[in-house]
């Protein structure tokens, strides 16, 4: 990718949350139709399927490599190395099924219709969930550490100091805001739990690698979408 466009990205890291609630309008209204015409387990997978498209699958590719990454024994240099490897082991390969299907499955039960024009519930919790993901990869590049120089070097630095300081509150006042207007409390706690989310993979990637890669954060993008839909099921879908 060329360096100054990684930049641009990196300096541009507080507005990753109004991307993700674009993709997840997108995905949002191709999930209104489906709900419509489909079974609510296949119309999920649909919709899923198509946030996956829209993001080119970096971050699930980034979420298989972080699973066989962890699963392996050794040093944190050799577990970098088999992150690297261009093969999927049975970690990478068990988590990535494992989160894929839990999603798919859990996006097919917002189909209950909330508000006053009986709108299905996926709608905004979509717009909501993919904002929150990647508001958790804003949070992971501010308080992780770079464990060498690639593609996450410019993020991880444009995130640190005083002008990362604000970055991440600039990213945490939209992620608020959009959150409460589309799912008012239950909003605010899919926020709060994405933050959460993004803090631990950093600790999970500080004990296994010393430090925060690019594929911790596609891994980071992936899991915390899957802890948000559950959290909005957890509270709303009862």
């Amino acid at each position: 990718m060329d360096k100054d466009l990684l930049l641009d990205c990196a300096r541009n890291m507080w507005a990753f949350p109004l991307i993700g609630a674009l993709l997840g309008l997108l995905a949002g209204l191709f999930g209104v139709v489906a709900f419509r015409f489909l079974p609510d387990i296949v119309a999920g997978a649909l919709v899923f399927a198509l946030l996956l498209w829209m993001t080119g699958l970096h971050h699930t590719d980034g979420l298989l490599d972080f699973g066989d990454g962890v699963m392996a024994h050794g040093t944190p240099e050799h577990k970098i190395d088999v992150m690297h490897d261009q093969l999927t082991g049975a970690g990478g390969l068990s988590l990535g099924i494992l989160t894929m299907l839990i999603t798919a499955l859990a996006v097919g039960s917002l189909s209950v219709s909330v508000g006053r024009w009986s709108v299905p519930l996926v709608f905004p919790a979509i717009i909501v969930v993919e904002m929150c993901a990647k508001l958790s990869m804003v949070v992971a590049a501010w308080a992780g550490k770079s464990v060498h120089q690639g593609m996450n070097s410019p993020f991880l630095e444009a995130m640190h100091g005083r002008g990362g300081n604000l970055r991440l509150v600039a990213a945490l006042m939209i992620s608020f805001v959009i959150g409460l207007l589309l799912l008012r409390f239950t909003g605010a706690l899919v926020v709060i739990a994405a933050v959460i989310t993004g803090l631990v993979m950093v600790a999970v990637a500080h004990k296994h690698f010393r430090g925060v890669t690019g594929d911790v954060f596609g891994a980071t993008n992936e899991l915390t979408r899957l802890v948000c839909v559950i959290v909005v099921l957890a509270v709303i879908v009862r």
